[in-house]
């Protein structure tokens, strides 16, 4: 039996696992694809953030679809095409984004005056509109927070708070790698759940 072969045979073995309601057979698949999306989506975002974040995503949408999954194709091209439609959303959301935002602040507001856009919106300056806009939403993130069960919220403190790489996380908690990446993306998508879709 050829490599792919093998590992097309173990993932339907992992998928029925999990279909089973064995927790433990996702976790395994993150663990084995976690690497190769990552890989996948930072050669097409070129941002280890942004690539991260929708290799993230692209689990969450695979644990919440994985029940519906038939098997048409296998499970890693299914997953590959998750990550693949999500780095291109993210790409083209960027895209937009940076177009939108492409005025210029030195040209002049127009007519026979020399003022420019930058002397009229001070860049950087928050309005108080803004800070409570801020604050608003960082309190509703902490009240969500709050809601999770003590392990999902242990993982995204360590990750998103005190900043710890994923080795960090495992010794920290005695856990495998697999375990703490499955783990941040169900706390992320428990989060997302609370938060509506406010938090990307």
């Amino acid at each position: 039996m050829s490599t792919k072969a093998q590992e097309v045979a173990l993932d339907k073995v992992l998928v029925a696992r999990f279909k089973e309601g064995d927790e433990a057979a996702f976790e395994e698949m993150v663990s084995r694809y976690w690497d190769r999306i990552y890989a996948m989506v930072l050669q097409l975002l070129r941002n280890s953030q942004d690539a991260e974040e929708v290799t993230q995503d692209a689990f969450i949408r695979a644990h919440r679809g994985l029940e519906n999954f038939r098997g048409d194709s296998s499970f890693s091209t299914w997953l590959y095409q998750i990550a693949t439609n999500l780095a291109r959303n993210r790409y083209w959301y960027w895209f937009r984004r940076k177009r939108d935002k492409s005025v210029s602040f030195d040209q002049t507001v127009g007519g026979d005056s020399d003022t420019t856009l930058a002397e009229i919106f001070q860049a950087d300056i928050e309005t108080p509109q803004d800070i409570a806009v801020t604050n608003e939403f960082q309190e509703r993130v902490s009240a969500a927070m709050d809601l999770l069960n003590v392990k999902h919220r242990e993982v995204l403190v360590l990750r998103n708070v005190k900043n710890l790489s994923y080795e960090e996380i495992a010794n920290e908690l005695g856990i495998s790698i697999g375990t703490v990446k499955s783990r941040i993306a169900r706390a992320r998508e428990s989060l997302r759940d609370r938060l509506g879709n406010e938090l990307l």
